[in-house]
């Protein structure tokens, strides 16, 4: 990983969006189907692009949400869709090109009341919250968000009746056919102008604000911090939560400090991530330097990024967590505190993140399923409480409220990051001073992500892998013990590569996001040692690239 000379520092005024034109090219410019990178594309979670690049723009919103609303026909869907929006600069768009299109089909569209920008937990919720005890007219949903993405960028995502992101075979079916719309002109596609659409007896104003905040304290043990008078500071990084912390803090009388309520499209207050590009990213130390100047007012701080679907957490005495201490610290507290989960429920991991996950599990004695990128594969799990916690190395996760039920099936950057409070509450241990404790019993993993530029057909070669083009049976001076290419929790094809040894592990795949590939690793015989699995696997990777 090349580190941009600016990585960490404030970004100068050429390095911001231009607005007028992101936003006037969302609705002039039209996209070329025949191109790969102008179609309608599904990675992990939804379909991201630029309008300054051709790839998100009306014609695919147009194109997409007809699709939606052709799958739910087919599916037999036909409660009401919840939709919300993020504060990068193309959401609100897409939300009115979106509305227009179900309010010409003619399907019951909940929007947030008073245009409140909505977090994907929030929608999550409301989904399985109307759900709950119906068996028809279920509801849906479409978060119109690119997550932590750059400000030129924009997303749109597709939730199911489960609450969470939608699984491969509908988001298959949903690109497909928005494609043949796009390559047809768009004349299939149903459409009103938006002022009738706003007025439309379908569309109506849903309170995510009030709803969520009121549900919280069946996840969280929110009496336990206020009573504790825990300092607590939040900044919510101009993203979609920005008015929801104060409510919270109102509601149930915590000591949290919200540092700044300010919503700047161009996200000029972020400190640069490490390739000198804005990115709201919590777990990274170079996108979060204005959450680390909290690290000396308060014992615990935390940050969300855009759409609140991810939590970064920084104490006093640790700094800015890695995401995989967090998740192993949540998962160590979780299933010792919440008496009401079953003694079967499961703990649920990306087979990407640290392996003292796997350690934790073992000391709890409960089942690990181990999963491909993509929080998609934990929604099942999360919705019939099979899984008691879902999470990633990129700081995503959600769990179950404290009766043993689904919450949130989508990522909850907001519950993980008032969960760091309760930690502290109860404990009067901060989350960094428990992973310290868990090291000292487990040993100290080193772990390192490296990211570099990718197409799309070198990111096409990178999912083709296979086990064979490892012609070593040594890794990093061990013995290379398993080479996954499925999943073992569930057997998934993981899009990439996992090599494993008895003291380390390295897996290669693309982003579903943006154009890099990624490589992780980590190693339990310290920092040298991961630097010959990275080597060792960054030259396998390049030798496939070409």
């Amino acid at each position: 990983m090349a580190l941009h000379p600016l990585a960490g520092k404030t970004a100068h005024p050429d390095q911001l969006v231009n607005l007028p034109r992101l936003i006037t090219a969302y609705f002039t410019d039209e996209p070329r189907p025949s191109m790969q990178e102008q179609r309608v594309s599904f990675g992990t979670s939804g379909h991201r692009g630029s309008s300054l690049k051709n790839s998100f723009n009306e014609h695919h919103i147009l194109a997409t949400t007809q699709a939606i609303c052709l799958y739910r026909q087919k599916e037999g869907i036909s409660g009401p869709i919840f939709m919300g929006i993020d504060t990068h600069a193309l959401s609100e768009p897409a939300q009115a090109t979106a509305l227009e299109v179900l309010a010409a089909n003619g399907v019951e569209t909940m929007i947030a009341a008073g245009d409140e920008y909505t977090p994907t937990p929030a929608v999550s919720q409301a989904i399985l919250a109307y759900n709950r005890g119906r068996s028809a007219g279920l509801a849906d949903g479409i978060v119109i968000t690119p997550s932590h993405n750059p400000p030129d960028d924009g997303g749109f995502k597709y939730n199911m009746t489960n609450g969470g992101p939608a699984e491969s075979e509908a988001t298959a079916w949903i690109e497909a056919r928005a494609n043949e719309l796009l390559e047809g002109g768009l004349r299939e596609v149903k459409r009103i102008p938006l002022r009738q659409a706003l007025k439309a007896s379908t569309t109506h104003r849903y309170d995510y604000l009030g709803a969520y905040v009121k549900g919280l304290g069946q996840v969280l043990d929110m009496e336990a911090i206020r009573s504790s008078g825990l300092e607590l500071g939040v900044d919510p990084l101009g993203g979609a939560g920005v008015h929801y912390w104060g409510h919270i803090a109102s509601h149930y009388r915590l000591n949290l400090t919200v540092v700044d309520t300010e919503v700047d499209h161009t996200f000029r207050f972020m400190s640069l991530d490490w390739d000198g590009k804005i990115r709201m990213d919590p777990s990274s130390p170079y996108a979060m330097q204005r959450l680390l100047q909290l690290q000396g007012r308060f014992p615990v701080a935390f940050a969300c990024d855009t759409d609140h679907d991810r939590h970064g957490i920084v104490t006093r005495s640790a700094g800015l967590l890695q995401p995989n201490h967090y998740l192993a610290v949540a998962i160590d507290y979780l299933f010792r505190h919440r008496p009401k989960w079953k003694p079967d429920t499961g703990i649920g991991k990306t087979l990407v993140s640290s392996r003292m996950i796997d350690k934790v599990a073992g000391k709890l004695g409960r089942k690990l399923v181990e999963v491909p990128v993509g929080f998609k594969w934990f929604v099942d799990g999360l919705f019939d409480g099979s899984l008691g916690f879902g999470g990633e190395e990129s700081a995503g996760a959600s769990f179950l409220d404290r009766e043993g039920r689904a919450w949130s099936t989508d990522k909850d950057g907001i519950i993980a990051a008032l969960l760091a409070g309760e930690i502290t509450a109860r404990t009067g241990k901060e989350p960094g001073e428990i992973y310290k404790e868990l090291t000292r019993e487990f040993g100290e993993p080193a772990y390192g992500r490296i990211d570099a530029p990718a197409t799309t057909a070198q990111k096409d070669k990178l999912k083709k892998l296979s086990p064979e083009q490892i012609t070593s049976s040594q890794l990093a001076g061990e013995k290379i013990e398993a080479i996954l290419t499925k999943a073992p929790g569930n057997g998934a094809p993981i899009g990439g590569l996992k090599a494993v040894t008895a003291n380390g592990w390295f897996a290669a795949r693309p982003s579903g996001t943006e154009d890099i590939y990624k490589i992780y690793a980590e190693s339990f015989k310290g920092e040298e040692h991961l630097k010959q699995l990275q080597a060792e696997a960054q030259e396998l990777v390049d030798k496939v690239l070409g």
